[in-house]
């Protein structure tokens, strides 16, 4: 008999800094129930409100979720637009609710793009929680990882061009300052729900020494325990970073 996970099996001085997830599968759910797949995407968003409470809970300093990626907009555009309102709809329902539990909104991406109402009301929800103290909620919005690395890389030219800095000084360290998490820790563990193996373009630089996690559930599936045994399962695993084992 599989014993369920539960909190008091974690080791808190283990807890990863910063978990990212991949919130993959809300369509695939909803078409295996005869449902549209705006319905897959509502479920989905269900379980982020309980993953971000929980997280908060158990100490997690960032939580990192791939909402809408820049290939997204090669969906069909009824399907965008249900995504981007029910995108809106979340922000306008939810951001009290983080602000309260001192949850600090942070955005990956290039979210000032997206339509006027949702750039609003993303300005607002930073805007709100910006002086709280609690987890960062990394909401990663028109986001693509080749893009934002490339972003980087132009607007490290530009002020090695207008020399604010000197080609000698670029290193990882400095590149970082260029990237939209250029103040966040890098990933400890990355979640991918759905079944599928890969990494779909997400914080690709950030997550080079992240360990990964995968299950065959789709996001609106995805529960407390899953999230518990994505944790035991980096908590049982040896980090040495390119290192030799201590």
């Amino acid at each position: 008999m599989t014993t369920e996970p539960n909190i008091n099996m974690l080791d808190r001085n283990k807890i990863p800094k910063h978990i990212a997830i991949i919130m993959d599968g809300n369509g695939r759910w909803a078409k295996e129930r005869g449902l549209p797949r705006i319905a897959g995407h509502w479920a989905g968003a269900k379980v982020l409100r309980s993953i971000v409470e929980f997280c908060a809970e158990i100490g997690i300093q960032v939580l990192s979720v791939f909402a809408f990626s820049t290939e997204n907009w090669k969906r069909p555009l009824d399907e965008v637009n249900l995504i981007l309102n029910l995108l809106l709809y979340y922000l306008k329902k939810e951001v009290n609710n983080l602000h309260e539990n001192n949850i600090i909104i942070h955005i990956t991406g290039e979210w000032q793009q997206l339509p006027i109402n949702i750039a609003e009301e993303i300005s607002r929800g930073i805007e709100l929680t910006k002086s709280n103290t609690g987890m960062i909620l990394n909401i990663a919005l028109n986001y693509g990882s080749r893009k934002e690395i490339i972003k980087a890389c132009r607007d490290l030219c530009i002020d090695v061009k207008n020399d604010k800095i000197g080609i000698e000084d670029i290193d990882e360290k400095l590149f970082k300052e260029y990237l939209f998490t250029k103040n966040l820790p890098d990933p400890d563990l990355l979640i991918r729900p759905s079944g599928e193996l890969r990494i779909s373009n997400f914080l690709l630089w950030q997550i080079a020494y992240a360990e990964l996690w995968f299950t065959e559930k789709y996001w609106p599936d995805f529960k407390i325990e899953d999230l518990l045994n994505a944790i035991l399962a980096y908590q049982n695993r040896e980090r040495r970073f390119g290192g030799l084992k201590k």
